[in-house]
C-alpha cells in the first residue's frame, strides 16, 4: 500500500455556494468519507481555514521568523486534505476522481515519498 494526498484546490476569488448547494456538497464528501472508510483506504482528512489566518515561520540566521502568512500570493490555495492508502496510482486517482465528484473543486493527488 502507498500513501497518497489528495488535496482540494481552493479558488482564491471563488464564490461560496449556495446554503443549499453548500448542504449537498458536505452530504457528498460525508458519503466520500465514509466510502473511503469502509473500503479501508482512509487515513485522515479535514479542511482548512483560508490562507488569510496562517502564520509563516522562516529559518534565518540560527533563528527563526515568524510573520502573518499566506507563504504565497495564488489564485488557488489547499483548502482541504485526504491522506489515503491505496494499492497503485490508478487507484489513488480514483478516489481523486470521487473527491473531486463530492467537492466540485480539482483534486491534486500525490504520492509520498519511500514510505519503508
Amino acid at each position: 500500500m502507498t500513501y497518497y494526498l489528495l488535496s482540494v484546490v481552493q479558488p482564491a476569488d471563488g464564490e461560496p455556494p449556495a446554503p443549499e448547494a453548500l448542504a449537498q456538497i458536505m452530504r457528498d464528501v460525508r458519503a466520500f468519507d465514509e466510502e473511503l472508510r469502509a473500503a479501508g483506504a482512509w487515513v485522515f482528512a479535514g479542511g482548512l481555514h483560508g490562507p488569510e489566518t496562517a502564520t509563516l515561520l522562516r529559518p534565518a540566521d540560527g533563528d527563526v521568523l515568524i510573520s502573518d502568512g499566506p507563504y504565497t500570493e495564488g489564485k488557488e490555495y489547499l483548502g482541504g486534505l485526504s491522506l489515503i492508502k491505496a494499492g497503485d496510482l490508478d487507484e489513488a486517482l480514483e478516489w481523486g476522481r470521487k473527491a473531486a465528484l463530492a467537492t466540485t473543486l480539482p483534486i491534486e493527488v500525490r504520492p509520498f515519498v519511500d514510505q519503508h
